[in-house]
């Protein structure tokens, strides 16, 4: 069983930062779990463009408040407290923070190995 708290995550090479987010990787690739889980803050007023060509993600809102849109086809979808959205098409999309910072559960497939950020088409590469 491995058992970790988000406060001990925070201090280690775990915790990704960029202007616009901050991602505690609680479960990684190297735990084993075919699946990675991370809690992130998207920071208000920002906006980051995601293409996960390699991964697929759910993500569930916690707090906060912000908006994905669809860049296939421009749909704007508000992310409140209780909203997941699920990008099963590897959707490539605008994550924009709200009023407030947005705390985010997130689940990815497959899993990260912890370092990844978005290159400049929003992508995490997948890890070796």
């Amino acid at each position: 069983m491995i058992v970790r708290t988000l406060d001990e995550v925070r201090n280690t090479d775990r915790h990704m930062k960029s202007d616009n987010w901050d991602s505690v990787r609680l479960s990684l690739k190297d735990d084993g779990m075919g699946f990675s889980f991370h809690i992130t803050t998207i920071k208000a007023g920002t906006e980051t463009h995601i293409h996960y060509k390699n991964h697929l993600e759910t993500v569930y809102c916690i707090s906060g408040d912000g908006e994905v849109q669809t860049l296939a086809d421009n749909k704007v979808y508000k992310i409140v407290p209780g909203t997941v959205y699920i990008l099963d098409q590897h959707d490539e999309h605008m994550l924009r923070g709200g009023k407030e910072d947005m705390v985010v559960a997130c689940a990815f497939n497959p899993p990260l190995s912890g370092q990844e950020t978005h290159d400049a088409d929003g992508v995490y590469q997948i890890a070796d």
